[in-house]
């Protein structure tokens, strides 16, 4: 849950009159906001109208393509064989889908700047594996680098630049808010002390650019998978200020101060973030469980409410065999899972791990594009057998 932020110039009052400067009129005041009125929201203060729309081009078909809607088998994908691309929403593969959520991957080579981005479908959490720089929105800019969650909140229109061509990124769509978890907050909202982490950790915006410019500036927005461009009339990053809850953040994973204890903790000390529909959970460098007789590895257990994506960034995975940087692993609810062969017996008598990984649990089952089919080795759910 983000914390109150405000950058540029508001007026004292908000849903008052806020003159420009140079007494030319008035700016114009917009809310962004969340599940309808009852949502987090910021406001902010436009120097042009933001309804002035020129054209309505042409349109995209986004839906993802369907190979496997009803499956129950374990899989490992080879994230890192997903073609890098010059364009960034081109370079957007998404692999595991439901009614709630789009997981896939990027490796975008080029910034985007050649046009603006809003998903209006979904809040976005890009976890930045590869590349470093700067996510420029209406909001402000945030620095990100290796190891970095950014969360955007579905409707705000951004560009993104890097400083280099070699990017990886792992990303969630959501169709519902994306907060922290909510045992971490007390009834106010702020993260509480035994929270993995708190409000200095996170990266908020900063840097706000306010752009004065007429023309034909191409938007982007995706809306029911489906990617519409419009042009504005104005540059869409002419806001002079704005506070509120409702803006992009980032989070490092590096920041993520794991919960150890005598024996082996439950995934959910893990949680970063949460909705309605699935959380995410920080694999981070940790010591292990602590009892004399301790299994640092994780005890087998059942799938039976959830599908668990793991998504491997760095260090070794102490629970799998095989397993390398980029890829990912699907155990799907249904049938129990656990480590691999040999992983019980050689985690006995280990101190720490240097893991790092994201994992998503999601409620409800995913389906599998083509995309992912032909990431998927094809064995992978055999590699328990003895």
């Amino acid at each position: 849950m983000p914390i109150y932020h405000k950058l540029g110039k508001i007026p004292a009052k908000r849903h008052t009159q806020f003159q420009k400067p140079d007494g030319s009129g008035l700016y114009y005041e917009q809310l962004f906001g969340t599940i309808g009125f009852d949502g987090m929201a910021s406001l902010m203060y436009h120097i042009h109208r933001p309804t002035q729309v020129m054209q309505i081009l042409d349109s995209k078909d986004l839906n993802p393509k369907l190979a496997d809607t009803h499956q129950l088998m374990m899989r490992k994908l080879i994230g890192f064989n997903v073609q890098a691309k010059d364009d960034f929403l081109d370079s957007r593969v998404p692999l595991l889908v439901n009614k709630d959520c789009i997981i896939g991957l990027a490796a975008p080579r080029q910034s985007l700047r050649e046009y603006f981005y809003k998903n209006a479908d979904a809040d976005e959490l890009l976890f930045i594996h590869k590349g470093s720089g700067t996510l420029r929105t209406q909001l402000g800019n945030i620095s990100f680098e290796y190891g970095d969650y950014l969360v955007i909140p579905r409707g705000m229109i951004y560009q993104i630049d890097f400083d280099t061509a070699d990017n990886r990124i792992f990303y969630i769509e959501s169709h519902s808010p994306i907060y922290t978890p909510k045992r971490y907050r007390n009834h106010f909202g702020q993260m509480q002390e035994h929270s993995p982490f708190c409000e200095r950790d996170y990266k908020l915006p900063e840097n706000l650019e306010t752009h004065d410019e007429k023309g034909e500036f191409i938007i982007k927005i995706k809306k029911q998978n489906q990617l519409h461009s419009l042009v504005y009339q104005y540059h869409p990053f002419d806001v002079v200020g704005f506070d509120g809850f409702n803006y992009p953040w980032g989070f490092s994973i590096h920041n993520f101060e794991p919960i150890t204890g005598r024996v082996h903790q439950p995934p959910p000390v893990h949680q970063t973030f949460q909705t309605d529909a699935f959380v995410v959970c920080s694999f981070c460098p940790r010591l292990y469980d602590y009892h004399p007789q301790a299994i640092p590895a994780p005890y087998n257990h059942s799938n039976i409410d959830s599908d668990e994506v793991i998504y491997y960034v760095d260090g070794d995975f102490m629970s799998r065999n095989d397993i390398a940087q980029g890829h990912i692993t699907l155990h799907p609810g249904g049938i129990p899972h656990g480590p691999h062969p040999g992983a019980m017996e050689r985690s006995i008598g280990k101190k720490e791990t240097q893991e790092l990984a994201v994992m998503v649990d999601t409620f409800r089952p995913l389906m599998l594009t083509e995309d992912a089919l032909k990431l998927d080795d094809g064995k992978y759910f055999h590699s328990w057998i003895d």
